[in-house]
């Protein structure tokens, strides 16, 4: 029979397989499931694999989808490593996408392009004061920022249905709840005409280089990652962990924030009451797919945008719900989790006549 032994150090190997061992299991299982609901199986992954890369349009929607994922995922990463658990990053793109509609919304013909800036620092200030309440409350109250953080999300999903519905509301938008769309002169600069791929997406890979360069090539990078893996060796070193907390926090809020503004200044062009589109709890899973590292997450983004592009194909082609996207985001999360076993224990056959 088989049995699950520890071993003596983690696998090298398994630290890096398990998230293709975690993929196939998904492909696998997202196979059974199209077979259940009667749908062709090829077609179903057809649209989750192969429709979001097939054309330089494709791709590009693919990266409109992986930017916000990747700058969100960044800043969770250096929460994670820090031991710090932010699970509202949702909540944080929400304020970052307020905070900057509210800065657009005061452009008219005669504003200068500067205003982008405006913008996107709006944007970044709006997720850091919303992390910034979970560190006050987890510094002065000892709350647990897990379930700070998750409450929040819904009071920015509150605070911004009430702007939308009420003062912001566009008086010649027929009573939709909606602001008015806003100035041109808003737009985060596109890559290319034709294409909605913003500078947006070189700003996150930008992210994904400092996050590097500050975990692995710091002091404070360092600090943040003993007092993660160890908060007594943290303490004995002289790291201060009511910094590491302020500074993930604010890290991981601040992008968050950036990743709504772009978004809203971006392809969306006006704060709606879907803003809201998951992209802050879809990053939880692509920072763990990618291992908490910026190369890792990377990849991990760009499959977590096939399978938001891929879940609104087979919606549209298929007939399928639209909760098979987060079925599949779901079935990769917990796959992960099921694989990542193999990291620190092997399977052992066991004679049982022995």
């Amino acid at each position: 029979m088989l049995k699950l032994e520890a071993r003596p150090q983690a696998s090298t190997f398994w630290g890096y397989a398990s998230p293709v061992l975690a993929l196939l299991l998904t492909v696998l299982v997202g196979v059974a499931l199209f077979l259940a609901l009667g749908k062709d199986p090829v077609r179903g992954l057809q649209m989750f694999f192969w429709e979001p890369v097939k054309s330089a349009y494709a791709l590009g929607e693919l990266m409109v989808k992986a930017t916000p994922l990747l700058v969100i995922a960044l800043g969770l990463g250096v929460c994670y490593r820090s031991n710090v658990w932010n699970i509202g990053a949702e909540g944080q793109f929400v304020m970052g996408a307020v905070a900057a509609g509210g800065v657009a919304l005061l452009a008219d013909k005669e504003t200068g392009r500067w205003i982008v800036l405006a913008i996107i620092l709006a944007g970044i200030l709006g997720g850091m004061i919303w992390s910034g309440l979970v560190a006050l409350l987890r510094d002065k109250f000892n709350a647990n920022e897990i379930l700070v953080s998750l409450m929040l999300v819904y009071v920015a999903d509150m605070l911004l249905s009430y702007l939308v519905y009420g003062p912001w509301k566009d008086p010649a938008g027929y009573n939709f709840p909606q602001t008015k769309t806003f100035e041109a002169v808003t737009q985060i600069p596109r890559l290319m005409s034709g294409s909605r791929v913003s500078v947006g997406l070189f700003l996150a890979l930008a992210g994904a280089v400092l996050m590097w360069v500050f975990l692995f090539r710091t002091r404070a990078g360092f600090a943040q990652q003993v007092g993660g893996l160890a908060p007594a060796a943290a303490r004995y070193a002289g790291y201060s962990s009511r910094k590491a907390l302020w500074l993930a926090l604010l890290v991981s809020g601040g992008a968050a924030g950036l990743a709504g503004a772009l978004e809203v200044a971006g392809p969306l062009g006006q704060l709606t009451p879907y803003v809201p589109a998951g992209y802050g709890f879809a990053a939880i899973i692509v920072a763990y797919v990618g291992r908490l590292h910026p190369v890792g997450m990377a990849f991990s983004a760009v499959l977590m945008s096939m399978f938001y592009i891929g879940g609104e194909l087979a919606q549209s082609r298929l007939g399928l719900p639209k909760s098979i996207t987060g079925v599949f985001q779901g079935l990769l999360l917990f796959s992960l989790l099921a694989c990542d076993t193999l990291v620190a224990y092997r399977l052992r056959w066991l004679d049982r006549r022995v």
